[in-house]
């Protein structure tokens, strides 16, 4: 699959195609237009629920969001924090239960995705479908597959998206050198033998799914074939390719970091490793690559960002409407500014504190000023980000959240624990 641009080509721009100023509002239930839109979103106040564990994120939340959106639309951002984005599913949930139907809720916009939408979207309590109604909308690839399908579960126009993340590595250039990195999981292994005790991975499991990505991409690899795996969990498929992972995993041990006796149980302590020099290599899914962690004084100012060439995962972030948001109108002026180019372009670079990749495909921007900033914001990303060609190139969509739970159960049964392989 090569659907994907929006990660880092701004390169590409002089192939933008043209966008269309005045999209149709008709797939916005409730609203003739789009000018209605802003017309019944103007004095009104949008409660946006969202995790709210990070400084940075809600500083910026606030700063390129919530100011324009009062200086150009007259509409109030009010930032409901929550520890977790089942909290406003489950006020969504016992809302309905309680009767509180039409506008009479209590949440406007949800940040979710995953199993929040899942459930939301089952329980037909979810307002839509609007995310393809909106002037912006016409920005976003919709035919790729990391955004029309949410973990393996079609969007169909309920939520917006809002960022992304794709994954890939990190490497010390004081160490080693551009040309001997590897660019395959075949690669991977070969290295591995020859470097014995200098590669590690995070033991997947709840709370590391940045393991369990790991693990997933490989067995896309040895399977040849990404597109199989897109839809409804499919058991035979996974038992036939899981085996084979679990075989390949267990032909590196013995050349692991410590022999794989034990796992990194996070990122962040892979990226300790990685800092102290004890493995080679390191994880990221920052559009800018090694920066932000360099930033933090978490891994050494020479690190780089690099990517395979295939089956590199990156999936989306968006936002939702429930069904009785009481200010419908302003929750979809916001949505439409999150998808404006120039917040995009401020959200990837890593000093505005967000740091996500883009939601838009880049190369249908045709307004100047916006190509302009999407061009300074690829510069700023600098040297510790990896090539962003090769990174967009090698893009495939997440699958369905059962072949996540099934990985994490089975890795840690027959790698960590060594149990015999079925047959």
């Amino acid at each position: 699959m090569r659907h994907f641009k929006a990660t880092a080509s701004a390169m590409l721009l002089g192939a933008a195609s043209i966008l269309g100023t005045a999209a149709q509002a008709q797939d916005l239930p409730g609203f003739d237009n789009w000018d209605q839109v802003l017309e019944e979103a103007r004095g009104q106040t949008v409660f946006w629920y969202m995790w709210g564990g990070s400084d940075a994120i809600n500083g910026f939340v606030d700063r390129f969001y919530g100011e324009p959106l009062m200086e150009e639309y007259g509409i109030t951002l009010e930032r409901v924090p929550l520890a977790d984005t089942v909290d406003a599913v489950n006020q969504v949930i016992s809302e309905q239960e309680a009767g509180a139907d039409g506008d009479r809720g209590t949440i406007d916009m949800i940040w979710i995705n995953g199993e929040n939408f899942a459930t939301l979207q089952q329980a037909d309590l979810l307002y839509g479908p609007w995310a393809e109604g909106m002037p912006n909308s016409a920005l976003v690839d919709w035919e790729n597959p990391a955004i029309n399908l949410d973990f393996g579960r079609p969007v169909e126009g309920m939520e917006s998206p809002w960022s992304s993340a794709q994954f890939h590595f990190m490497y010390d250039s004081a160490r080693l050198e551009e040309g001997d990195l590897p660019r395959s999981y075949a690669d991977l292994g070969a290295w591995i033998a020859e470097n014995p005790g200098q590669f590690t991975y995070v033991a997947p499991g709840p709370g590391a799914f940045i393991g369990t990505r790991f693990v997933k991409q490989l067995m896309f690899e040895l399977s040849g074939n990404h597109e199989q795996w897109v839809g409804p969990f499919n058991e035979e498929l996974y038992n036939e390719w899981s085996v084979a992972t679990w075989r390949e995993l267990l032909s590196w041990e013995p050349n692991l970091w410590r022999e794989g006796e034990t796992y990194p149980v996070s990122d962040a302590d892979m990226k300790s490793l990685f800092a102290n020099g004890e493995i080679e290599f390191a994880f990221t899914q920052s559009p800018a690559g090694a920066g932000p962690d360099i930033g933090a004084g978490l891994i050494p100012p020479t690190s780089r960002a690099f990517s395979f060439d295939n089956y590199m995962i990156g999936d989306f972030n968006y936002l939702a409407i429930p069904f009785n948001a009481p200010n419908k109108a302003a929750a979809l002026v916001t949505a439409n500014l999150v998808l404006r180019p120039d917040r995009q372009a401020a959200q990837v670079q890593p000093q505005n504190g967000f740091c996500c990749g883009w939601a838009i495909d880049v190369n249908r921007v045709t307004d100047a000023g916006h190509q302009a900033a999407i061009a300074e914001a690829m510069q700023n990303l600098g040297d510790a980000a990896a090539d962003p060609g090769r990174l967009a190139g090698a893009l495939v969509a997440d699958i369905d959240a059962e072949y996540q739970s099934r990985i994490e159960a089975d890795w840690q049964r027959y790698v960590l624990r060594g149990e015999p392989l079925p047959e």
